[in-house]
Protein backbone atom coordinates (compact mmCIF):
# COMPACT_ATOMS: atom_id res chain seq x y z
CA UNK A 1 0.00 0.00 0.00
CA UNK A 2 1.20 3.30 -0.10
CA UNK A 3 0.48 7.22 1.28
CA UNK A 4 -1.14 9.85 -0.88
CA UNK A 5 0.55 13.20 -0.56
CA UNK A 6 -1.02 16.37 -1.70
CA UNK A 7 0.31 18.00 -5.10
CA UNK A 8 2.39 20.55 -2.99
CA UNK A 9 3.60 21.19 0.42
CA UNK A 10 1.29 21.24 3.30
CA UNK A 11 0.54 24.57 4.29
CA UNK A 12 0.63 25.62 8.35
CA UNK A 13 -2.38 23.45 10.00
CA UNK A 14 -2.90 21.45 6.96
CA UNK A 15 -3.92 17.96 7.12
CA UNK A 16 -1.40 15.35 7.47
CA UNK A 17 -1.27 12.41 4.44
CA UNK A 18 -3.34 10.04 4.50
CA UNK A 19 -2.86 6.46 4.01
CA UNK A 20 -4.27 4.32 1.09
CA UNK A 21 -4.95 0.71 0.50
CA UNK A 22 -4.08 0.72 -3.05
CA UNK A 23 -2.78 2.39 -6.22
CA UNK A 24 1.04 3.35 -6.37
CA UNK A 25 2.89 6.75 -7.18
CA UNK A 26 5.21 7.13 -9.95
CA UNK A 27 7.85 9.23 -11.16
CA UNK A 28 5.10 10.84 -13.79
CA UNK A 29 2.41 11.36 -11.24
CA UNK A 30 4.89 12.99 -8.54
CA UNK A 31 6.62 15.28 -10.90
CA UNK A 32 4.88 18.30 -10.48
CA UNK A 33 6.12 18.45 -6.74
CA UNK A 34 9.69 19.05 -8.02
CA UNK A 35 9.91 22.95 -8.08
CA UNK A 36 11.20 24.27 -11.21
CA UNK A 37 13.86 26.36 -9.66
CA UNK A 38 15.19 26.12 -6.46
CA UNK A 39 18.62 27.95 -5.06
CA UNK A 40 21.26 25.30 -5.24
CA UNK A 41 21.83 23.04 -2.14
CA UNK A 42 19.68 25.85 -0.22
CA UNK A 43 15.94 25.98 -0.45
CA UNK A 44 13.71 26.58 2.34
CA UNK A 45 10.11 25.40 3.14
CA UNK A 46 7.61 27.56 5.07
CA UNK A 47 6.86 24.37 6.72
CA UNK A 48 5.99 24.32 10.46
CA UNK A 49 4.30 21.05 12.44
CA UNK A 50 3.30 21.08 15.89
CA UNK A 51 4.84 18.23 17.80
CA UNK A 52 2.15 15.60 18.71
CA UNK A 53 2.44 14.34 22.49
CA UNK A 54 3.15 10.22 22.01
CA UNK A 55 2.41 8.61 24.85
CA UNK A 56 4.49 5.69 25.65
CA UNK A 57 4.01 2.20 25.74
CA UNK A 58 5.98 -1.35 26.61
CA UNK A 59 7.20 -1.60 23.93
CA UNK A 60 6.62 0.39 20.24
CA UNK A 61 4.17 -1.04 17.72
CA UNK A 62 3.66 -3.78 20.04
CA UNK A 63 0.54 -3.79 22.74
CA UNK A 64 0.09 -5.31 26.00
CA UNK A 65 -0.66 -8.82 24.14
CA UNK A 66 2.59 -8.90 22.81
CA UNK A 67 0.90 -8.61 18.79
CA UNK A 68 1.68 -6.46 16.45
CA UNK A 69 -0.10 -3.06 16.66
CA UNK A 70 -1.96 -1.56 13.25
CA UNK A 71 -0.64 0.93 11.42
CA UNK A 72 -2.22 4.52 12.24
CA UNK A 73 -3.58 6.06 8.80
CA UNK A 74 -0.91 8.71 9.65
CA UNK A 75 2.26 6.84 9.86
CA UNK A 76 4.74 6.40 6.68
CA UNK A 77 5.75 3.15 7.27
CA UNK A 78 2.31 2.37 5.31
CA UNK A 79 4.50 2.76 2.52
CA UNK A 80 5.73 -0.96 0.71
CA UNK A 81 8.88 0.12 -0.60
CA UNK A 82 12.05 -1.84 -0.81
CA UNK A 83 14.84 0.10 -0.43
CA UNK A 84 19.31 -1.62 -0.16
CA UNK A 85 21.50 -0.36 2.56
CA UNK A 86 24.82 1.06 2.49
CA UNK A 87 26.01 -3.45 3.42
CA UNK A 88 23.87 -3.94 0.19
CA UNK A 89 21.13 -5.70 2.52
CA UNK A 90 17.38 -5.04 1.66
CA UNK A 91 15.07 -3.30 4.02
CA UNK A 92 11.57 -2.22 3.72
CA UNK A 93 10.85 1.31 5.31
CA UNK A 94 8.76 0.02 8.11
CA UNK A 95 11.72 -2.31 9.26
CA UNK A 96 12.60 1.05 10.81
CA UNK A 97 9.63 0.94 12.97
CA UNK A 98 9.78 0.42 16.96
CA UNK A 99 12.49 3.71 17.15
CA UNK A 100 12.56 7.40 17.00
CA UNK A 101 13.90 8.56 13.70
CA UNK A 102 15.48 11.84 12.06
CA UNK A 103 15.03 10.80 8.67
CA UNK A 104 16.53 13.70 6.05
CA UNK A 105 17.48 13.34 2.13
CA UNK A 106 20.99 13.73 0.90
CA UNK A 107 23.32 12.71 -1.78
CA UNK A 108 27.21 11.31 -1.14
CA UNK A 109 28.52 13.92 -3.56
CA UNK A 110 26.66 17.46 -2.34
CA UNK A 111 29.39 19.62 -1.39
CA UNK A 112 27.48 21.69 0.46
CA UNK A 113 24.30 21.36 1.91
CA UNK A 114 23.98 17.59 2.87
CA UNK A 115 27.58 17.69 4.93
CA UNK A 116 26.13 20.89 6.76
CA UNK A 117 22.50 18.19 7.34
CA UNK A 118 24.66 15.59 8.49
CA UNK A 119 26.18 17.99 11.13
CA UNK A 120 23.25 19.29 12.12
CA UNK A 121 22.26 15.53 12.71
CA UNK A 122 25.48 15.24 15.27
CA UNK A 123 24.81 18.25 16.70
CA UNK A 124 21.67 17.01 17.64
CA UNK A 125 22.59 13.70 18.55
CA UNK A 126 25.07 14.85 21.28
CA UNK A 127 22.71 17.04 22.72
CA UNK A 128 20.60 14.44 23.68
CA UNK A 129 20.53 12.17 26.89
CA UNK A 130 23.07 9.08 26.97
CA UNK A 131 19.59 7.01 27.64
CA UNK A 132 17.17 9.10 25.24
CA UNK A 133 19.96 8.58 22.54
CA UNK A 134 19.69 5.03 22.37
CA UNK A 135 16.13 5.03 21.52
CA UNK A 136 16.70 7.22 18.44
CA UNK A 137 17.62 6.25 15.01
CA UNK A 138 19.28 8.52 11.87
CA UNK A 139 18.26 7.68 8.47
CA UNK A 140 19.57 9.30 5.53
CA UNK A 141 17.77 8.64 2.16
CA UNK A 142 20.34 9.57 -1.39
CA UNK A 143 18.55 11.42 -3.89
CA UNK A 144 21.18 10.03 -6.20
CA UNK A 145 20.25 6.55 -6.71
CA UNK A 146 22.62 6.34 -9.91
CA UNK A 147 25.94 6.73 -8.47
CA UNK A 148 25.18 6.35 -4.48
CA UNK A 149 25.76 3.04 -4.37
CA UNK A 150 25.62 0.74 -1.34
CA UNK A 151 29.74 0.88 -1.68
CA UNK A 152 29.54 4.99 -1.70
CA UNK A 153 26.91 5.29 0.70
CA UNK A 154 29.33 2.63 2.68
CA UNK A 155 32.48 5.46 2.09
CA UNK A 156 30.11 7.93 2.70
CA UNK A 157 29.37 6.46 6.07
CA UNK A 158 33.04 5.85 7.42
CA UNK A 159 34.10 9.66 5.90
CA UNK A 160 31.55 11.17 8.09
CA UNK A 161 32.65 8.69 11.29
CA UNK A 162 29.14 7.17 11.74
CA UNK A 163 29.94 3.74 12.55
CA UNK A 164 26.89 2.93 15.11
CA UNK A 165 24.27 0.87 13.78
CA UNK A 166 21.38 3.53 14.95
CA UNK A 167 22.57 5.20 11.48
CA UNK A 168 21.22 3.86 8.34
CA UNK A 169 22.04 4.74 4.99
CA UNK A 170 19.69 4.07 1.93
CA UNK A 171 18.93 3.86 -1.29
CA UNK A 172 15.96 3.17 -3.39
CA UNK A 173 14.26 2.95 -6.67
CA UNK A 174 13.97 6.23 -8.54
CA UNK A 175 9.81 6.04 -8.18
CA UNK A 176 10.44 4.79 -4.38
CA UNK A 177 12.18 8.11 -3.74
CA UNK A 178 10.51 10.30 -5.13
CA UNK A 179 7.39 8.78 -3.29
CA UNK A 180 8.91 8.84 -0.03
CA UNK A 181 10.15 12.66 -0.55
CA UNK A 182 6.90 13.87 -1.73
CA UNK A 183 5.68 12.05 1.69
CA UNK A 184 8.23 14.31 3.48
CA UNK A 185 8.03 16.96 1.84
CA UNK A 186 11.08 17.44 0.51
CA UNK A 187 11.60 18.36 -3.24
CA UNK A 188 14.64 18.20 -5.33
CA UNK A 189 15.94 18.05 -8.68
CA UNK A 190 18.89 16.90 -10.43
CA UNK A 191 20.71 19.28 -12.75
CA UNK A 192 22.43 18.77 -16.11
CA UNK A 193 25.92 18.98 -14.23
CA UNK A 194 24.51 15.70 -11.93
CA UNK A 195 24.49 17.52 -8.52
CA UNK A 196 21.18 18.29 -7.22
CA UNK A 197 18.87 21.02 -5.84
CA UNK A 198 16.78 20.40 -2.92
CA UNK A 199 15.11 21.29 0.62
CA UNK A 200 17.12 20.87 3.65
CA UNK A 201 14.80 19.25 6.23
CA UNK A 202 15.24 16.93 9.07
CA UNK A 203 12.02 15.57 9.83
CA UNK A 204 11.32 13.66 12.91
CA UNK A 205 9.26 10.22 13.30
CA UNK A 206 7.65 8.92 16.22
CA UNK A 207 8.22 4.92 16.98
CA UNK A 208 4.76 4.33 14.71
CA UNK A 209 6.48 6.27 11.62
CA UNK A 210 3.87 9.09 12.34
CA UNK A 211 5.82 12.91 11.38
CA UNK A 212 5.75 14.66 14.64
CA UNK A 213 8.38 17.90 14.04
CA UNK A 214 10.28 19.31 11.01
CA UNK A 215 13.42 21.12 11.09
CA UNK A 216 13.90 23.33 8.27
CA UNK A 217 16.69 24.88 7.03
CA UNK A 218 20.48 24.74 7.96
CA UNK A 219 22.42 25.28 11.07
CA UNK A 220 19.02 25.75 12.85
CA UNK A 221 18.44 26.27 16.32
CA UNK A 222 18.13 22.19 17.30
CA UNK A 223 16.41 23.15 21.23
CA UNK A 224 13.00 22.16 19.84
CA UNK A 225 13.85 19.27 17.63
CA UNK A 226 15.76 17.85 20.85
CA UNK A 227 12.34 18.36 23.23
CA UNK A 228 10.47 16.64 20.53
CA UNK A 229 12.89 13.93 20.33
CA UNK A 230 12.48 13.75 24.31
CA UNK A 231 8.72 14.23 24.22
CA UNK A 232 8.44 11.35 21.98
CA UNK A 233 10.33 8.99 23.62
CA UNK A 234 9.87 9.58 27.13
Amino acid sequence: MSLTAPPTLPERNSPRPTAHRSGRWTAGSCAGLVVAALIAGCSWLPITRRPATVTCCPAPGVDTHGTTAPLSGDSLYQIESSWTTDAGQPLKFKALRGRVQLVVMFFASCQYACPVIVHDLKRIESALPADVRAQVGFTLVTFDVARDTPEVLRTYRERQQLADPRWTFLRGTPDDTLELAALLGVQYRRETNGQFTHSNLITLLNAEGEIIHRQVGLNQDIQETVKAIQTAVR
